[in-house]
């Protein structure tokens, strides 16, 4: 294959990637791509086989591999995390973080499990040391959200916009500020999803996702349903459609049980079923102090 074509692909598998076309990312024939484009395609594979709730293939296929290659070892961190070994994934990637602090794979990937794992400012660090990585800067402002510091957010997509302003990435993190901030941003961001899903024949779990958030901080709390329930339908395994539908199903004061269940069975480590299982344990207290009383 010409090179400036596998390039090309390359670039394509990580567009498919980044907009949820993971059975896309799967189908791409890399066999001829060259040593140096087959590695970064063969990455991009194994986290779209993550993201469909393969998690046991992707650990079988990286076995064997993670001592040569720190690109296969982070990918085997976040399949150990997503799997629920979130001890085990945590200490290999704090240290791949410490001994190949400069492999990109290893900055992005390390980082969305020290992040998981409730260690910020390590995750943070990390990503510091990227040199022109998309994906760096988008788990940035992701984990800057996550912190409630949408000004960190904003800061760091108008840096990156300067140098990247075209970016696919650059537009997604600007929409999740924008849904953050909120106000007239919640239509901008909607506009992003909605031209993404428009371009997307295969209704990717990514823009459907981002326009039923959107939709639902509008108040078409019924669009947002209908959104999310077609597409769980045709990704009944993608924890991004599982876990909003159970955030949708609350708002809509229906049950949750199943939809917990499927995620806990396809991402035990999910922030949603942590988040649930804390405020199940602090109701549970707080009602223990109220109990009635019976006098005999």
């Amino acid at each position: 294959m010409d090179p400036f074509s596998a390039e090309g692909e390359l670039i394509n598998i990580h567009n498919a990637f980044h907009q949820g076309q993971y059975q896309a990312v799967l189908d791409f024939n890399t066999s001829s791509f060259s040593p140096e484009n087959a590695l970064p395609a063969r990455i991009f594979q194994l986290r779209a086989q993550l993201a469909l709730g393969h998690t046991d293939d992707v650990l079988a296929d990286v076995e064997g591999d993670t001592e040569e290659s720190p690109d296969l070892a982070a990918v085997n961190a976040l399949a150990q995390y997503v799997g629920g070994n979130v001890e085990a994934a945590t200490q290999l990637a704090q240290d791949l973080a410490e001994n190949y602090p400069d492999n990109a794979t290893v900055q992005v990937l390390g980082a969305t499990v020290l992040q998981g794992a409730g260690r910020s400012e390590e995750a943070l660090a990390l990503l510091g040391k990227h040199q022109g990585s998309l994906e760096a800067v988008a788990l940035i402002v992701q984990i800057h959200l996550q912190q409630n510091r949408s000004d960190l957010a904003l800061k760091e997509v108008q840096a990156a916009k300067r140098w990247a302003q075209d970016s696919l990435l650059v537009n997604l993190a600007e929409s999740w500020v924008g849904l953050r901030v909120g106000g007239e941003k919640y239509q901008s961001a909607f506009y992003v999803y909605e031209e993404l899903a428009s371009a997307d024949s295969t209704s990717a779990p990514l823009s459907v996702v981002g326009q039923a958030v959107a939709e639902i901080h509008l108040g078409r709390l019924p669009e947002a349903e209908a959104a999310i329930s077609t597409a769980l339908e045709r990704y009944p395994n993608d924890v991004g459609l599982i876990a909003n539908s159970i955030v949708l199903n609350v708002l809509a004061g229906k049950p949750t049980e199943d939809l917990e269940k499927r995620l806990q069975e396809t991402e035990p480590s999910h922030a949603l079923l942590a988040d649930i299982h804390e405020k199940s344990d602090f109701f549970d207290t707080a009602a223990a102090k109220y109990s009635a009383k019976v006098s005999s």
